[in-house]
């Protein structure tokens, strides 16, 4: 089957560094047949996780070294509603909107997304990112507790949360993006990510290209969410729910297939 892929170009970043500290001159940017904007996020390392001490929750520790030694592409934004319904036929959705991200989907029903979409696309690539990934690409190379700086102060600038959210979603990519140019990794909906969670996974983590426990009862989510405080929209915070569960603060974002 031919993949239907569309290349919509470069977007030059000249500025930026990447997370291994090699400058990242370009980041190549290209659009699926349904309108779902991927960045190649390049190959490098991060410390993953945080200190106990500095923060609440003992499942960010210990902070650890990860390596990517492939780049990969990630959704330059949430899926969106529209982008859902596309694929599925429906919108499950309780705020409603073309250009909102699609929400109340478990991570099956995202499964399943994955596994039209690949077909429709004529490949077998898109997929939920790990939970290594997702923190690595949210980072864009800082290693700041957020990826705007070390407090919330700025945080209407990048974040939709409980403060600034008034009670729903808002449409994506309306904050500003990170240092590689990924919308809505802080706030908006939570994104499901690949893996199981274990809340002691960190300290036996291997260093090179983490794909998670090999079992679990709950599955990762990240990101926080439109309704959580500040302090859960940050890069390091781990969510977690039940693979079945669906709620409105409940989204996702792929990685995608490069050409």
């Amino acid at each position: 089957m031919k993949t239907a892929k569309v290349v919509t170009g470069l977007v030059m970043m000249a500025s930026l560094l990447s997370a291994n500290g090699a400058q990242a001159d370009e980041h190549k940017e290209y659009t699926n047949s349904i309108g779902m904007a991927f960045v190649e996020i390049p190959a490098g390392q991060f410390e993953m996780g945080t200190h106990q001490a500095r923060h609440t929750s003992e499942d960010e520790s210990p902070p650890h070294r990860v390596h990517f030694s492939q780049p990969f592409c990630l959704g330059k934004q949430e899926v969106t509603q529209g982008q859902w319904e596309a694929i599925m036929g429906q919108n499950p959705s309780r705020f409603k909107g073309t250009d909102h991200p699609v929400e109340r989907v478990s991570w099956r029903d995202a499964q399943e997304f994955i596994r039209l979409l690949n077909v429709r696309e004529g490949v077998t690539g898109y997929r939920l990112p790990t939970e290594a990934e997702w923190e690595y690409a949210a980072r864009a190379g800082t290693t700041t507790a957020y990826y705007w700086g070390n407090t919330s102060q700025e945080i209407e600038k990048f974040a939709w949360h409980e403060d600034n959210a008034s009670g729903s979603t808002h449409a994506v990519g309306t904050v500003q993006p990170n240092g590689w140019g990924l919308y809505d990794m802080a706030g908006n909906v939570s994104e499901w990510c690949q893996d199981w969670y274990q809340s002691q996974y960190y300290a036996t983590s291997p260093e090179e290209n983490p794909s998670g426990p090999a079992e679990g009862v709950l599955r990762i989510q990240r990101g926080g969410s439109w309704n959580d405080e500040p302090e859960e929209v940050r890069s390091a915070f781990r969510g977690h729910m039940d693979p079945g569960n669906r709620n409105n603060h409940a989204g996702l974002r792929l990685v995608g297939v490069c050409p």
